[in-house]
């Protein structure tokens, strides 16, 4: 495969990551520092035990400041006591369902957040790229068959998404207010799945738990269609657009989609079922008729241009990509030394 991540070049490097303490950040944390980068971390405590930076002893991989991305200058404060070449913005409130609890929260973390980011690395001389993440979500969704392109219009039904469409016009606010700043570039990636997950109101960190309990889950949408994708294939395009960024080429300061292949468009259903079967002893799940808040029910993102400009394309079929959180989560039950178990995962990734 063409796209593979640069070790030489994030040996040595310095990198502000935040929302390390999450599930996609914990993941980041230790890809980067598996390459050889100085890790700074800035993230709120994990939100649930169990948790992957707990689990995996991320903090003993990073230097870690446990603080809100909406306290502006403690999060100014933390980034010119780094001062990073690269930064990655990956710090958010990440769930539908929450956000409709939780709308200001919401709104204050994703967009006041992004804002506060963006103005602490203006202060800071010597950054060479920013990779803000935002969701597959932040496009106004016309629950088309066809697959959404960068170019297509942003939007959002539910408080989450509509936050990460506002992230990604901060982003570009200050790309073209701010010229002589660094080059800040935005990744949408789809539905991610990969060991170490425990996010509330998550298909697959809930499929894992009923079935270790011999329960069956109660599923609300199992017609919904999604981009799913394992974490490491999203960490591999944002690894490559940062390297891409900091090489100064400015073309790549721009909002970047990072999807799975067409056949990894699958429902919730067929999830369930090959985790099910992955699982056996009778692992099983049921449709759930009560009422539930609005969610989209088709979604694709088209990679293209992540393709053909970035060299990026997933490695893993979506059956691998189970297979692979299946593993992690049974490693996880029999006790195994889970940092060295997910940095195993992180290099047969890498090898191919």
């Amino acid at each position: 495969m063409e796209a593979v991540v640069s070790a030489a070049f994030w040996r040595g490097r310095k990198v502000f990551l935040t929302g390390h303490t999450g599930f996609k950040g914990g993941w980041l944390s230790l890809w980067l520092a598996a390459m050889g980068a100085e890790v700074h971390g800035y993230s709120l405590a994990p939100e649930q035990s169990p948790a992957l930076f707990d689990i995996a002893k991320v903090g003993g991989r990073t230097a870690t400041a446990l603080a809100d991305i909406r306290d502006a200058a403690a999060l100014a404060d933390s980034v010119r006591s780094c001062r990073p070449s690269i930064v990655f913005h990956l710090a958010a409130q990440p769930l539908v369902r929450h956000s409709y609890a939780d709308p200001l929260g919401t709104f204050s973390t994703n967009v006041m957040g992004t804002a506060n980011l963006l103005e602490a690395v203006r202060g800071c001389p010597g950054v060479e790229a920013v990779v803000a993440v935002t969701t597959d979500k932040c496009y106004e969704n016309h629950e088309w068959p066809w697959a959404y392109r960068e170019s297509d219009a942003l939007g959002g039904h539910d408080p989450y998404s509509s936050s990460k469409a506002c992230a990604e016009l901060v982003c570009a606010a200050y790309r073209r207010s701010y010229p002589g700043c660094a080059p800040i570039a935005t990744a949408r990636a789809g539905n991610v799945i990969g060991g170490g997950d425990w996010s509330a109101n998550r298909l697959v960190p809930d499929l894992l738990q009923a079935f270790a309990e011999g329960r069956s889950l109660a599923i609300r949408s199992p017609e919904a269609i999604r981009p799913w994708q394992h974490v490491l294939e999203s960490l591999a395009g944002y690894l490559k657009l940062a390297e891409r960024l900091a090489s100064g080429q400015n073309d790549a300061a721009s909002a970047w989609n990072f999807g799975p292949a067409d056949d990894s468009n699958r429902p919730v259903s067929w999830i369930a079922d090959t985790l099910a079967r992955q699982w056996g002893d009778g692992a099983s799940w049921h449709r759930d008729g009560a009422g539930h808040p609005h969610e989209a029910q088709t979604l694709r993102l088209d990679s293209a241009k992540s393709r053909q400009q970035l060299g990026w394309a997933p490695r893993w079929s979506l059956e691998q990509a189970l297979s692979a959180t299946l593993d992690w989560h049974r490693a996880w039950l029999r006790g195994d030394d889970m940092q060295a178990f997910t940095l195993e995962q992180i290099s047969a990734y890498a090898r191919g």
